[in-house]
Formats: structure tokens, sequence, C-alpha cells
């Protein structure tokens, strides 16, 4: 052999060797994942939920070395979820639900992911932190505590106390009319102040004990919600908004949802309006933050003046003082136990990067002062204060390392459980994303990251990633929510493959203003938002690195509905797509109404709601297309791809489905997890690689 063409062929081989694959999807499928980080009232202790490859279990630490202990054995791949961890007043013990699905409808149902012949059950559990023992409290959902480690409960709309120490049989405390959707004790431990749904309007009342009539709080035809006790227990602070039923305003028409804050004199019940909303679309009800400060004064999230931001409202005078001023939304918001500071994560820092990050503020109520805590190229979230020296824990990710517990005292950071990352979690193999930026056909500026491994062939496939939700945000590393951590490891393979894949920030999405999170036109509305996921695949399509004629598309829940309106729409651009427990049909949001008054335009509302649905565009769908859907689903019913897939088949189109018995919208179960990833990468594979 000619020594050029040994050369040529040495040359090959190592080319082929260095990009090749060096990990599997099971593998980078064992990032590690906190959740319900919470502190103890007393004392400087933190707990937290860890999910290892569907094994969740509780974790505990106290200062000052914060070694983290583990407190249950659940060692299986169960499809149990533990949410609501939260100490006792006391902080002698932990109470926490096991069970259900939080993410989505029917959040107290079971969910039986393993599909055993016998339903699992959604209990009310407490760990005694001396003795270490787990005693079974109640099957229920909902709680909040109380002093002497009292646990309220809610149980078929009605409230139920039981208590961690005595471990009498769990019993309902009172009946009354409606649903009861929130119920809390009083400072002091003997009312308690809870919310009846009676449909049209709802109702705040205070139960004190079986011999005293339940008071009633400024009752009116509203709906009245969040209600929360000052620090002396004499007033109640809570949102009141419209009740009944408004005139049929156009359906199209974007409106105001007006909100008040109300403040109530415990004593006689009675109430006075203490500050309303803005009546323009940004002041409208978007579920805030709301308590009180120790100052007797409360605090309120606001999106009023584009962004999702804190303010202080001053009781005496209604004045309110904007607390985090700037384009960024804050999110994920705690209060220190005394009330007296805040704590929260934020997209901003002094990168142009940081708007797909987060990075930890607090604020000193009494001076207003605001401090930003974290920054840098890392994710830090869910953040919680711990006692009262200025001590922090939060989650912490970089683009690289997933999810861990970092406690940090305004010195020093220390990262917790490093030591659980699996020895073959390819961490140091993993791509850091870049931020990139396109133009959607209309002007808007969308926001996206890409994931490319160097090396490899001159020209690659693309992938498309569409986020479900819609109100995500996609970031430069892990994200903070265990759905998109598994697709950010989806979109780490797909680039480990040889795949460009670009995740995009799509309008509906949040991070970037109301303007970008709630666009006229959008979803039924006439699926604005859509423009920015073609222009996100043209955009691809371009790129020097790219083969334009291999663009693929794949995305779950509302991504789902977007990867379906791609391939229905445009098959020409997206070769190839996977459309995971997606949306498909818009129309039957709108049933005719038994009335004789009806919204004036609600035969063009009809009409748009049909065209904005993948459904509509079945004739120009020819593009291979692999459906999956799990028939436990509550976000997305499993009926949305059967009538998907019967439609195909009238129609003598082909396709490729995974059904998933027994799993919800969001895996439950981590071998379902790998099994709907490895089989969306495997279909992307096949069709624009094999």
């Amino acid at each position: 052999m000619k020594k050029t063409s040994l050369l040529l062929l040495l040359f090959s081989l190592f080319s082929g060797l260095a990009f090749s694959q060096s990990f599997t999807m099971e593998q980078v499928g064992k990032f590690s994942f906190p959740s319900e980080l919470t502190s103890s009232p007393t004392g400087e202790k933190i707990a937290w939920a860890m999910n290892e490859q569907g094994k969740r279990n509780i974790y505990f630490a106290e200062a000052p070395d914060f070694e983290p202990l583990k407190l249950t054995s659940y060692n299986e791949d169960a499809g149990q979820e533990i949410s609501n961890l939260q100490f006792t007043l006391d902080g002698e013990w932990l109470v926490f639900v096991r069970g259900g699905d939080h993410g989505g409808g029917n959040a107290s149902s079971p969910v039986n992911a393993q599909n055993l012949p016998k339903l699992p059950k959604v209990e009310i559990k407490a760990i005694n932190l001396a003795s270490g023992v787990i005693e079974d409290i109640a099957q229920g959902d909902d709680f909040s505590l109380g002093a002497q480690a009292d646990i309220l409960f809610l149980k078929g709309g009605q409230v139920w106390v039981a208590n961690a120490h005595n471990m009498e049989a769990p019993k309902q405390l009172f009946e009354v009319k409606g649903n009861v959707n929130y119920a809390q004790y009083s400072p002091d431990g003997g009312k308690i102040v809870f919310v009846s749904n009676r449909s049209s309007h709802s109702l705040i009342g205070i139960y004190q004990n079986d011999s005293t009539a339940i008071q009633w709080i400024s009752p009116s035809f509203h709906r009245d919600a969040l209600p929360i006790w000052s620090p002396d227990g004499e007033q109640i602070a809570f949102i009141r908004r419209q009740g009944g039923q408004g005139a049929e305003y156009p359906v199209l028409e974007p409106r105001h949802t007006p909100w008040e804050i109300w403040l109530a004199d415990v004593s006689n019940g009675t109430a006075k309006k203490l500050w309303k909303a803005p009546e323009t679309l940004r002041g409208s009800y978007s579920y805030p933050f709301f308590s009180f400060s120790t100052d007797g004064n409360l605090i309120f999230q606001s999106y009023e003046d584009g962004w999702q931001h804190l303010y202080s409202l001053e009781v005496a005078s209604g004045k309110t003082t904007l607390l985090t001023p700037g384009d960024y939304m804050v999110e994920q918001v705690k209060i220190s136990t005394d009330k007296s500071k805040l704590i929260f994560s934020a997209n901003t820092g002094p990168a142009p990067e940081d708007i797909d990050r987060r990075h930890i503020g607090t604020i000193d109520i009494a001076s207003k002062k605001l401090t930003w805590e974290t920054n840098g190229t890392g994710i830090e979230a869910y953040p919680v204060w711990i006692g009262n020296t200025g001590k922090k824990a939060y989650f912490s990710a970089t683009a690289q390392r997933p999810h861990l517990i970092a406690v940090y005292d305004g010195d020093n950071t220390k990262l917790l459980q490093e030591s659980i990352i699996p020895s073959d979690f390819p961490q140091t193999s993993l791509v850091v994303p870049k931020q990139v930026k396109f133009t959607a056909p209309d002007g808007t500026t969308v926001y996206g990251q890409l994931f490319e491994k160097e090396g490899g062939e001159a020209k690659k496939p693309g992938v498309i990633f569409a986020h479900g939700g819609p109100q995500r945000q996609m970031l430069l590393g892990w994200s903070y929510m265990d759905y998109y951590s598994n697709t950010y490891a989806l979109n780490q393979y797909l680039a480990e493959l040889g795949f460009v894949v670009l995740s995009v920030n799509y309008r509906l999405g949040i991070g970037y203003g109301f303007e970008f999170h709630r666009p006229a036109y959008g979803y039924y509305q006439g699926a604005v938002e859509y423009q920015d996921i073609k222009a996100g695949g043209e955009y691809l399509a371009a790129l020097p690195q790219v083969d334009g004629e291999k663009i693929g598309i794949y995305g779950g829940s509302y991504g789902g509905y977007l990867t379906a309106l791609a391939l229905a729409r445009d098959s020409e651009l997206f070769k190839v797509g996977v459309d995971i427990h997606g949306v498909h049909d818009l129309d039957g949001r709108y049933d005719l109404p038994e009335t004789y008054e009806v919204a004036p335009d609600l035969d063009k509302a009809k009409k748009i709601a049909w065209e904005s649905s993948p459904m509509a565009d079945l004739k120009t769908w020819t593009s291979p297309v692999l459906f999956i859907h799990a028939d436990d689903d509550r976000n997305v019913g499993v009926s949305q791809t059967a009538d998907m897939i019967r439609r195909f088949e009238e129609m003598g189109k082909p396709y490729e489905s995974i059904l998933i018995p027994g799993d919800t919208h969001h895996w439950m179960k981590w071998s379902n997890m790998i099994r709907v990833d490895q089989a969306t990468a495997d279909f992307l594979k096949k069709h624009l690689m094999d």
C-alpha cells in the first residue's frame, strides 16, 4: 500500500474514532434531580427529595457541616412521587406526600406506572428526625402544618386533621358546603382559615372549634383566594377576583382579568380593599406570590410593568414599591421565617446569556436592598433561607453537571451529594449549548440553545426541539424542572450521535416579558408561535454545518402539538418528527352553548381554532412520524393521540406509535422515560442518518 493511501486510511479511522459515540441514552439519563427543597423554621436544617434513576428518597442535612443523611429507603423505580416536603414548626418531624402526580390534573389520584394488580396509595407520611421512624399519617394530600405537629389536610373537599406526635386516627374537623381547596392555621394555632369554592363564587371562612359558628370573612359574590394571616394573627389579607359568569364578550379579543388585594379584621370579619391591579393586560391576575412581612405590610408579585416582579404594599397608605426593577423575571420566591427577607431566582446577570439562566437574589424588606447572591455560567434555582444567619440553600447545576443542592453562607459554597452522580454519567462529554437568536417573519426576536459536538460530518442532520408548557423556558444548562432535565439529556444524546440540535424558546414561553409570554393570536387563536418554530427550522437548515435537507423535529405536550403542526404544515422543511403526547384538535374547546347569548365571534373563533390544529392540515402531512403517549396522562388526554391515529388510518397514512400503559404525562417511572428517549433518538436517526 502506498504511504499516502495508508495515511489517508489512518486519518479516516482516527477521525471516525474522534467522533464515535462515547455514551448511551441510559447513561446520560442517570442525571440526579432534587426537588422539594425545604428548610426548618427552627435551627439550621434542610431537607430535599432526590430522584436517582426513579428511586425517589428524602435526604436531610444540618449545620455546621451539612452532611447529607438519607432518611428513606425507596430503592425501586416505582413511579411514586414525593411532594410537599415540610418540617413541622418545632423542626422535629418531616412531613411529606408519597404518590400521585402533582404536575397535572387529578394530582391526588394514585399513579400505577408499574401496573400492579393493586393500586398504590397517595399517603401523608411523617419522619421522626430523632428516631428516623417513618409513620403513616393518612391517605390524603394538600396538607399544611400547625403547632404541636398538627397536620391539616384535604380529603373529599373537606378539612381533616392528624398529628405526628400522638398518632391518633385522623378526623374531619368540620363540614361546609362546597369544596375546600385551601386551609391554614393561624400563627397561634387556635384558628384555621380556609377557602370554600362554591362554583360561582368562593368564600373565606375561619374555623375555631366545634362549638363556635364558622365566621365568614366579608362574604360576597366574588372569588376570594389565598388568605394569609398577619404575623399577630389579627388580620387576614386575601386576593379578590370577579365571580359569576359575565357577558359573552368576543372570544378573540384579549381582555384584562381584574384582581384586588383586600385586608380583613379577624375580630369582626369586615374587610377593605387595599389595592387594585392596573386595568391593563399586563395587570391581569397571574397567581402571584403573596405574603405579609414582619412589619405588617404585604409583599406581592405582579406583571404590571411587563415583567414578573416583586412589590411591597404599605397597608396604612396603599402605596406600592417595586422591589426588583429591571428587564428580568422573578420566580420561586420564598420569605424567611421571621418574614424580614426575601429570596428568589431570576433570569438576569452581567452577561447577555444570563437571560437564559437563573441566578439567586435576596431582598432585605425593611431597607428594600436588593443583593445578587450568585452569578456566572451556572443555573441556580428554588432557593430557601437556612435559619437566621443568612445561610441559603438552592438547586445548582451547570451546562454539564446536573442539579445538586448547594449551601451558601455568603462567602463559601458547599455542593452536597456530588458522590451520588454515577461513575458512568458522561459529565465531561456533554456539550455546552450556545445561545442563538433569530427573527420570526413578523419581526419577533426568538432565543434558542444550540447543541453541537465538535467534529463529525461536514454536513450534519439537524433537529428542532419544541418544549412543552408552553409557559416554560429552556436554559443554557440543566433545567430546574425534571421533565425538562429529561429533554436536556435527550438533546445532549442527540448531539452525541452527530445531530445539531436547536432548542427553540418560542412565544407563549416565559423569560422574555409579558408580550412574548402572552402574544396576540397564540394557541387556539391563530398559533402565532408556530412562526418561531418554523423560523428556527429555517435558521438551523441555513447553518453551514447543517444539511438543510435533513431537518427533524420532536417535542412533548405543547411541544408535541407544535411538532404535529410542523409536520402537517411544512413536511418539506421538517422531514421527520416525534410527537410525544401532543394536542391535535383545538376545536373541541368550544362546545355550542345551550343559552341564547353567544359570543359575537364564536363561529370565527371556532374556525380559527380548527385551523390552528394539526388535524386541519393532514392532507399535506407527508413526513414520517412516531406518536408516543401514556394512557394515564392527566395533562393531555390520550384521546388526542388516539383520534389522530384513527385519522391517519382512515387516510391510509403510515405512522409508528408507542402506547405506555399506566404511566402519566411526566414519565413517573424512569425506565419508561429512557424507553421514550431512546425511541425518539432511534426514530430520528433512522430517517435522518441511516
